[in-house]
């Protein structure tokens, strides 16, 4: 795999744990890694902690977890976690001065927009994270729409600038879904967006079919269970138009009108 020139490290490197801040539900560290290339939003990092990686003494560690890269800033990586069970519960603990081992970047990241449209972004809970390195990426004018479940999990919308909220419940901004939003402007701009969304399934699975009806060109950022990051386990397996891909190397980013809704629904996890 490589990015640009320079390929990424095929080993795993430890990066120190240099901050670790909350945002409601969620959790962003940051962690210093001198040793790897700067990645494209919308790439990912296999994670684990250094020390207590198992489910306890002399059982079998767990598998290193998938994350996308939720910030980039010089030899600064920043990652947005929740805690959703054992592997992320310990990955969230990990307190300054720990040790995070990684591998990465890896897969494909967002490509800029086609001519004559300006990008909009669509995200849904921890779906957001590439978002924030792309809108870094884009710059500040860059639109996003941000759905969660409810309040506390809307707290994660203070990672990007000036997002337009959907929540559930109606605690924070819209009370709907963020679909609902994109909806809304895709019904007055079609001809002029072009969406990059990240999220849970039945999210992306919406936006991928309202890009279709309307034409609209769109990238999505998968999610699936991965247990290698470089394709030789085969546990991503997605299907498309073109035939069965590896979403750790032909992805995680695809574009919208190569996916049915099987690979969506079925990628998730």
């Amino acid at each position: 795999m490589t990015i640009g020139s320079r390929p990424a490290p095929f080993g795993r490197r430890a990066a120190t744990v240099t901050a670790r801040e909350t945002y409601g539900a969620y959790v962003v560290l940051r962690c210093h890694d001198p040793g790897g290339p700067q990645p494209r939003a919308g790439q990912f990092y296999m994670l684990a902690a250094a020390e207590r990686w198992g489910g306890g003494e002399a059982e079998r560690p767990f598998l290193p977890r998938a994350f996308s890269v939720l910030r980039a800033l010089e030899r600064d990586l920043h990652f947005l976690l929740e805690d959703v069970g054992p592997g992320t519960s310990r990955l969230t603990e990990l307190a300054p001065g720990e040790d995070l081992l990684l591998v990465g970047p890896l897969g494909n990241g967002f490509t800029g927009p086609r001519e004559g449209r300006t990008p909009l972004l669509v995200g849904g809970g921890v779906g957001v994270a590439p978002l924030a390195i792309w809108q870094d990426q884009l710059g500040r004018a860059a639109r996003a729409l941000l759905g969660f479940r409810d309040r506390v999990h809307a707290d994660g919308a203070a990672l990007l600038h000036d997002p337009t909220i959907a929540t559930d419940d109606g605690s924070v901004g819209y009370h709907g879904l963020v679909t609902d939003l994109l909806g809304e402007e895709l019904d007055v701009r079609a001809d002029q967006i072009e969406v990059y969304a990240c999220g849970p399934p039945a999210m992306l699975e919406a936006v991928r079919a309202m890009c279709a009806e309307r034409a609209v060109p769109g990238q999505l950022a998968l999610e699936s269970g991965m247990a290698c990051g470089f394709g030789a386990c085969f546990g991503c397996v997605v299907p498309t138009v073109h035939g069965y891909i590896r979403l750790c190397l032909e992805g995680p980013v695809l574009d919208a009108q190569v996916l049915p809704t099987a690979a969506i629904v079925g990628a998730g996890h």
